[in-house]
């Protein structure tokens, strides 16, 4: 007999899908477009830059390739700027995600992506962890991006052990503002909490905490509001009562 699955994508599935962002990459040889099921991969010419899945980066990097460029975000100057927003400026929401991209028509009008009548996207259809991803910002796969490129293409990666260092510590103060935030649920309408700027990953983890929390929250208010219903069942009797009282002295 299976065992039930718990609600949601786990840290593994999470990490999968990660793996069909697009990163940026300097080839070393040739090598013509692939087919896949997301389309074509782009024609390798190097040294021209091109935008690959991550699960093909990595695959080149470990064949030596090609050399994987790590996004603008994934520098420890980024890396300070998002640690100082959550530690001094906001200490109560997560550091805002990285704006849409923004699309230009005939007329030079520049829209964002998303923000009019076309459908709204998302990872891995983003450019958020490629050479032109915006600095000071956490896309949604930051972490699971991070791990796999400290891990297969640290070298790839400028002052890598200071990155891991302010990873570690952005770690830290994130995961503490998710558990803190859990204890404002009570004073929030209907126990409603934003999760702006929460990571997939961080999602993923601290899914069964928050569930946890919030249905706490959901049966503290359900008996809340079922004592306060005898109470005022019960003063409606006491009145009852009263009046019959009154009606038998009469």
């Amino acid at each position: 007999m299976a065992l039930p699955l718990p609600p949601g994508l786990m840290p593994t599935e999470v990490a999968f899908l990660c793996e069909m962002e697009l990163i940026t990459i300097v080839p070393r040889q040739k090598m013509d477009s692939i087919e896949l099921l997301g389309g074509e991969t782009p024609a390798l010419r190097p040294p021209r830059r091109a935008n690959v899945p991550i699960w093909l980066a990595l695959l080149l990097k470990k064949q030596r390739r090609a050399n994987i460029m790590p996004p603008p975000w994934l520098h420890p100057d980024s890396l300070r700027t998002v640690i100082d927003y959550e530690t001094r400026i906001n200490t109560t929401q997560w550091a805002p995600p990285p704006p849409p991209p923004a699309r230009a028509d005939a007329s030079g009008n520049a829209k964002r992506v998303g923000m009019d009548d076309e459908t709204v996207l998302s990872p891995p259809f983003l450019p958020s962890c490629t050479s032109d991803a915006p600095t000071g910002a956490l896309p949604y796969h930051w972490f699971e991006v991070a791990e796999m490129l400290l891990a297969h293409a640290s070298d790839d990666i400028p002052a890598s052990g200071e990155v891991r260092s302010l990873l570690r510590d952005l770690t830290e103060v994130r995961g503490a503002k998710m558990r803190a935030s859990t204890s404002q649920l009570e004073a929030q309408v209907d126990g409603v909490m934003t999760l702006r700027g929460v990571g997939a990953m961080e999602l993923a983890e601290n899914r069964g905490f928050v569930v946890g929390v919030v249905d706490g929250v959901r049966k503290i208010g359900a008996s809340g509001e079922m004592t306060r219903r005898e109470e005022e069942e019960a003063r409606g009797e006491d009145q009852d009562e009263e009046s019959d009282d009154d009606m038998g002295f009469l």
